[in-house]
This record gives structure tokens, C-alpha cells and sequence, in this order.
């Protein structure tokens, strides 16, 4: 098997004029072929605006497996002898339109076809979404898996992918909102340690005319409907290798070493999909909720408290910082994971008297970090009335091999939200962080090491946004505040702050030295999942097709 490839992401933008499409993909497709890849791959619906007037509109001009436009990409293929990627809109029986990637291998034969699985907005009007768990594709180079768009933005089909092997995602878009490219393409490679090619459309993604009318639908300026380019190739460690410009025609290459990405181990020896725990994820493939808990309040202030150094000193810094944020208003404040631990002799005694000396100052603080208790690493939430809150550790740590493992993971109602705690490494697994959104919660305290620094910059921004839930790191390294934004859907109003581009990031707010951060959060605001119409960031995962990950 030769690993070592060239991978190209070719972005250009599409009109309604189904021979000017295919013109443009195959004078791209040329101006790739230049750069001599091994793989390329092209934006979402190439054939053809994802605008229909009906959906016999959609089904004409959506094109057949056997189609002249797709026959026209596989003569490319032959001639560059390369694998190249596409995403288009496909006729099926009985007036079925889906949304396909197609792989052709370099002799022009199709590989691989499946179906998007995550629809976004109205393309819930008009294409069905997959019924089949999409294929690793086993080729010369190494495996392969495909996806499309708002299939990255939740976390479930390219962890599927991954898991099974895959050493490189292929990724065709067709958006116009900036967190993609900031956010959301490149934390799949650094979340499953694998290569991520990425090619996004440019130009108007709505006819011309009608621009300004569906720019007052969506409630942003004519200005943002438009594809927001910035096509990537990614590495596994997060690291963007080659990238387009927002604007215009582009293709990005860069040579790689998918060897790469059989490396699954962090720093402190956890390998992260060995130590994953299927057994313990099952929810995510049941059928969606109707309804979800309560909303917490609207507004909370809340705190995390980096210390680097231990014991008894460290703790009276802890004691001094907390009772300066409970002086400030605050309702939470997050300690690193066994900050107060120098040895582990007598440890269940020192816990004790941590939560002792802290619960002086705490009031009605709530106060998250991790003990160890019965030899199991376990994070605490407690206040001044005591300890409400227990989480056992749920997955194998190279840092606390020492630990036994809990079975679930466990919730809180406080006064102002519902509150998760995830401890330690428990926090590098998505799986995780969907578990507790799932149970409704609004709030996530994370007590932990900080090890890479793709899970500050990448991964906690991606389980604040994909989740809608706000989330609080701390670390003896670096420590965060991951709050979302009230205002958050397509289709509704922004009343709280024009529309950026940026449809779900959260605002981050970081501190990189010893001492206390606050920042407002938002419990309320993680009711609302609805990314656009008819799209809802947990009841639109693809729970049908979610055998890899729960078996």
C-alpha cells in the first residue's frame, strides 16, 4: 500500500444552467489535474443550485447514475488517473432525489456512492436522506470515507468513519457560513486523529435574483448567501496543511502521509478509540426526544480557576480566588481535575478537607473538581451545603490507569440549569458531551489536563456549538469559557447581535496563566437545537444509522 499521496480540494461555485455546471467542474477538475493529484475532491451539489421550485423541479435537474454529466467526470478520472469526489443531487426511484457522494476510482469506474444523512433547512423539502451506513472504501492509498456538509457539523457520521478505519474524510460543501472552515472541518480530523479534505463553493448559492428575497427569510444580508470557500486540507493533529481563500475559484493541495493517522495515542499514552465504550453511548442510536427539560436561567455568572502548581499553598490560592468570585455574583466556578492532591497517600482524607475548607467560602457557589474516592477518579460539584453531585470517571486514562470506571453518566438540577460533570479524559470523547446533551443539560463543568492543543482551540468549541450547551475547562495549563450566543437558527430573528457569518461558535473567553476568569453564560440559550428549518442539532443525527458507534 503506498500512503504517501497527494490530495487536491477544488473549489469553484455552480449556477441553474446544468451545461454551464458541468463546463465549470470539468475546467476545475483540468485546473487540479495540473498539480498531479493521487485523490481530489469537489464541492457539494455541483450539478446544480440547491434551489428548486418544486420537487419535480429537484428531480430534473438532478442527474442518474449513468448520466453524461457524470460519465464526462469519470473520462477526467481515467485521464488524470486519479481519484476524484463529488457530491450531487440523484435521481432515484419513485421520484427520490438524494443528496450522493460518488468516488471514481483512476479508471473512471464509480467505487463508492452514499447519501447524505444529515439534511440542512430546505433541503429537508426535497431530498431523502441516507438509509445505509456509508462505506470505508479501501483503495491503494489507504481507506477512505466521504460525507457532506452538515454531516460534519454534528459529530456522529465522521466518527463513524473513523472508527472503522478510515485514515482519510473527503468533504464536499455547499455553505456560506465561516464557522465550517474555523470550526467545524477541521475539528473531525483533530477529534479522530485522521486527514480531512475539504471543498466548499463560492458565489451566489441562491439564484441572483432572488438573493435579497431569501436573505429576509433567513433574517442576514444578501451579502452572507454566498459560498464561503476556504476549502482546507487537514491534518490529524488539527493542523491546516493547505487553504483556499474565502472568494473565488481556487484548489489547494498538499502532500501527505496517511501512516499518519494510525496513530491514535495522546500524549499521556490514551488511545482514543481503544478506550472508547460503545456500551455506554446506546442513546445516541434511539429514536429522538419529543421534548426536552426546562431551560435554566438566561443569565449566569460563572468562573474557571487555573492553578499549576499543588497542595497545601495551591489551596489557599483556591480558597482566595473563589471567595473573590462568589464576591463578584458568581453561581459556578471549575477547578482542575486533583488540584489539591500532592501525594496518594491519604487522599480521601486531604478530599475531605478540600470540600471542607472550600464550602467556607463557596456559599451558594457551586464549586466543580475531581477527587479520588473508592479508587475511582471522581468529580465532585458541591456548595456550601455539601457535595451534590458525584461522576465517576467513565473512560480509560493513561494519566489514572488506576482508576475504576463508572456506567453513566450523572446530572443536576441546580436553581439555574441542569449540570454535567466530565472528568479528566472523559472530555476528548464526543460521545461524551452528547450523552449529556441528551438528558438536557445546559451547563458541562470540565475538570481536567489539557494535553493537546486542539481541545481548546478545536474540540470544547465543537462540544459547546454542535451540542448547544455552554462549557467550562479548566486546566493546570490553560483553562476556558465556551458560552453560546442567545441568538442562534436560521429563520429567526438576531436581536441580540447581527449575524457574522458564524452561525453556531460560541463566544471563548481563555485564560493561559494561575488565576480566576469569569464570563457570563447562558443555560437558557441550550434549548434551542433548531440550526435552521426543520434541522435540530440532536433529533437530526442519524440515530438509524449509528451501529458503528454503539456496537
Amino acid at each position: 500500500m503506498e500512503f504517501r499521496v497527494r490530495v487536491a480540494a477544488v473549489q469553484f461555485g455552480v449556477g441553474t444552467d446544468l451545461t454551464a455546471n458541468a463546463q465549470t467542474c470539468l475546467r476545475m477538475i483540468d485546473q487540479a489535474g495540473k498539480v498531479r493529484p493521487n485523490i481530489m475532491v469537489l464541492p457539494e451539489f455541483i450539478n446544480h443550485l440547491a434551489w428548486y421550485e418544486s420537487p419535480e423541479h429537484c428531480y430534473a435537474v438532478s442527474v442518474a447514475p449513468n448520466d453524461p454529466f457524470l460519465q464526462a467526470i469519470a473520462a477526467k478520472a481515467r485521464l488524470y488517473r486519479c481519484y476524484i469526489k463529488v457530491n450531487v443531487t440523484m435521481r432515484r426511484a419513485y421520484g427520490v432525489v438524494t443528496g450522493t457522494n460518488i468516488l471514481f476510482d483512476p479508471s473512471g469506474r464509480i467505487c463508492a456512492m452514499n447519501d447524505k444523512q444529515v439534511l440542512m433547512g430546505n433541503e429537508n423539502n426535497f431530498l431523502t436522506p441516507a438509509t445505509d451506513i456509508a462505506p470505508v472504501i479501501e483503495t491503494e492509498y489507504g481507506r477512505l470515507g466521504m460525507y457532506a456538509c452538515m454531516d460534519g457539523v454534528i459529530p456522529e457520521v465522521t466518527r463513524s468513519l473513523a472508527i472503522r478505519g478510515s485514515h482519510l474524510l473527503l468533504n464536499s460543501l455547499n455553505s456560506f457560513a465561516f464557522d465550517e472552515a474555523s470550526l467545524h472541518i477541521p475539528v473531525r480530523a483533530a477529534e479522530n486523529k485522521v486527514f480531512v479534505a475539504a471543498a466548499n463553493k463560492v458565489g451566489s448559492l441562491v439564484p441572483e435574483e432572488l438573493r435579497e428575497t431569501v436573505a429576509a427569510r433567513l433574517k442576514i444580508a444578501p451579502e452572507f448567501l454566498e459560498g464561503a470557500g476556504e476549502s482546507q486540507i487537514v491534518a490529524p493533529d488539527g493542523k491546516i496543511l493547505a487553504k483556499a481563500p474565502r472568494r473565488g475559484e481556487a484548489v489547494v493541495f498538499a502532500d501527505i502521509d496517511l501512516r499518519e493517522a494510525e496513530n491514535k495515542l495522546r500524549p499521556d499514552g490514551t488511545d482514543i478509540f481503544l478506550t472508547r465504550r460503545p456500551e455506554l453511548y446506546v442513546t445516541l442510536g434511539e429514536p429522538p426526544q419529543e421534548s426536552y427539560p426546562e431551560s435554566g436561567a438566561s443569565d449566569v455568572l460563572a468562573g474557571v480557576l487555573q492553578v499549576s502548581g499543588r497542595g497545601q499553598k495551591v489551596l489557599a490560592f483556591a480558597v482566595e480566588k473563589v471567595a473573590e468570585a462568589v464576591a463578584a455574583g458568581a453561581k459556578l466556578v471549575v477547578l482542575p481535575e486533583l488540584f489539591h492532591i500532592t501525594t496518594f497517600d491519604h487522599v480521601e482524607e486531604v478530599s475531605t478537607e478540600m470540600i471542607r475548607v472550600l464550602q467556607v467560602v463557596a456559599g451558594n457557589c457551586y464549586i466543580a473538581t475531581s477527587i479520588v474516592e473508592d479508587e475511582t477518579h471522581t468529580g465532585i460539584l458541591f456548595n456550601q451545603h455539601g457535595v451534590v453531585l458525584k461522576q465517576p470517571q467513565l473512560h480509560p486514562c493513561g494519566r489514572h490507569p488506576w482508576s475504576r470506571l463508572g456506567n453513566a453518566l450523572n446530572v443536576f438540577d441546580c436553581e439555574w440549569g441542569r449540570i454535567a460533570l466530565i472528568v479528566g479524559n472523559d472530555s476528548i470523547y464526543p460521545e461524551t458531551f452528547r450523552l449529556a446533551a441528551l438528558q438536557g443539560v445546559e451547563v458541562v463543568a470540565v475538570p481536567t489536563q489539557v494535553l493537546e492543543e486542539w481541545e481548546l482551540t478545536l474540540g470544547f468549541r465543537e462540544r459547546a456549538a454542535e451540542n448547544r450547551m455552554n462549557v467550562l475547562v479548566a486546566s493546570s495549563t490553560t483553562s476556558a469559557i465556551y458560552a453560546i450566543t442567545k441568538d442562534f437558527t436560521l429563520w429567526t430573528e438576531w436581536s441580540e447581535r447581527p449575524f457574522d457569518g458564524n452561525i453556531n461558535a460560541p463566544v471563548v473567553t481563555m485564560i493561559r496563566s494561575d488565576g480566576l476568569k469569569l464570563a457570563e453564560i447562558h443555560p437558557a440559550a441550550a434549548a434551542n437545537k433548531m440550526i435552521s428549518y426543520r434541522t435540530h442539532l440532536l433529533n437530526s443525527r442519524p440515530w438509524r444509522l449509528m451501529q458503528p458507534i454503539i456496537s
